[in-house]
């Protein structure tokens, strides 16, 4: 009986081994761990940009006009009729027509002057302009434009200086007075030899300046109203001076200077 029951249990082992080898290994199953994924950056290859608010649109104001008024050409002068202006010749000092020029020469030791007037016409309201050369000027030595001259005494003169400065001079009675300061002048030429151009406009008491068609300065004089057109020349020491005029031409002018707005009265206290 126990030799049946050990072999019984020994044959049910034997059967659970074999069995146990038939039937497959149990397998681990891992449970995946998430991935937490880090976001791409998006490269923008063209990044918008804010559009800029447009600027106020600027309005292009004309240049005022610094000949106001300027008219038709009254006459020129090819300096070709010496009989209209005055001419003189010494040793110190000469004034004459040639070549169609108007040469002024100061050879004598100064303080020493020269002056040229055109016989006709008179005028009041006008712009005129010539050509200088200049061949021989020393540095505080002058030369300029005589207009409204009421005599051989009396006139305006726009007067350059030979080293680059300028400025406006009333004579009265032979009495000069000189209306502004020396103002330097980047037209103006600072030695001889050299060559310019010499303008005057004039309107009523106003009166405006150019050298080489630049407006210089303006100034008002209610003195002298007309008179006749003029040259003039000035040494100031012992050196030379010598300058030729030529082509002037001479315009009408018709301009009514603005009136001014009177300002209001103080307020009452």
């Amino acid at each position: 009986m126990k030799l049946t029951t050990f072999c019984n249990g020994t044959l049910l082992l034997v059967l659970l081994t074999a069995c146990s080898g038939l039937l497959p290994a149990p397998t681990e199953t891992s449970t995946p761990i998430p991935l937490t994924e880090t976001p791409t950056t998006t490269i923008v290859w063209f990044p918008a940009t804010n559009t800029p608010s447009p600027f106020p649109t600027q309005m292009r104001l004309p240049t005022p006009e610094q000949r106001p008024g300027l008219g038709k050409l009254l006459f020129s002068d090819a300096f070709d009729q010496p009989g209209l202006w005055n001419t003189s010749t010494s040793d110190r000092a000469s004034a004459s027509v040639e070549r169609n020029r108007l040469l002024l020469s100061i050879s004598g030791t100064g303080p020493l002057s020269i002056i040229s007037l055109r016989s006709q016409p008179v005028l009041t309201d006008f712009y005129a302009e010539a050509s200088v050369k200049l061949s021989l000027c020393g540095s505080a030595d002058q030369y300029g434009m005589i207009f409204r001259a009421a005599s051989s005494d009396s006139d305006y003169r726009f007067t350059v200086r030979c080293d680059g400065q300028e400025r406006l001079e009333r004579l009265i009675s032979g009495s000069n007075m000189p209306l502004n300061n020396w103002l330097p002048s980047g037209d103006a030429p600072l030695a001889a030899p050299a060559e310019v151009k010499i303008g005057v406009w004039a309107a009523g008491s106003e009166m405006r300046f150019f050298l080489n068609d630049t407006l210089q300065f303006s100034l008002r004089d209610p003195l002298l109203r007309a008179g006749t057109l003029g040259f003039f020349a000035y040494a100031s020491g012992a050196d030379p001076i010598t300058v030729a005029f030529s082509d002037l031409s001479v315009y009408s002018v018709s301009y009514v200077l603005p009136t001014l707005t009177p300002l209001p009265p103080p307020p009452t206290p």
